[in-house]
């Protein structure tokens, strides 16, 4: 069974949305397909109660950094 759509209109920054094309057309993909994915990704992101994996290694990354202060701190 198809997915039915609704067709919308918008406007983007022409440098992105050469970007989303390019991609698009180098994976062989329409390009309605490429901006649903990213949509769902942005979606997904946004009601998700989880950091971000750049939030989270700049996390682990100051905790290995200051693991001495900590350390000290605790005493």
């Amino acid at each position: 069974m198809a997915t039915q759509r609704q067709k919308f209109s918008t406007q983007a920054d022409p440098v992105l949305l050469a970007e989303l094309k390019a991609l698009a057309e180098q994976e062989g993909r329409q390009f309605q397909a490429v901006m649903e994915d990213a949509m769902r990704l942005y979606l997904e992101t946004k009601k998700s109660d989880k950091p971000r994996n750049q939030v989270m290694a700049h996390f682990q990354s100051s905790l290995r950094k200051n693991s001495e202060l900590g350390r000290l701190l605790a005493q």
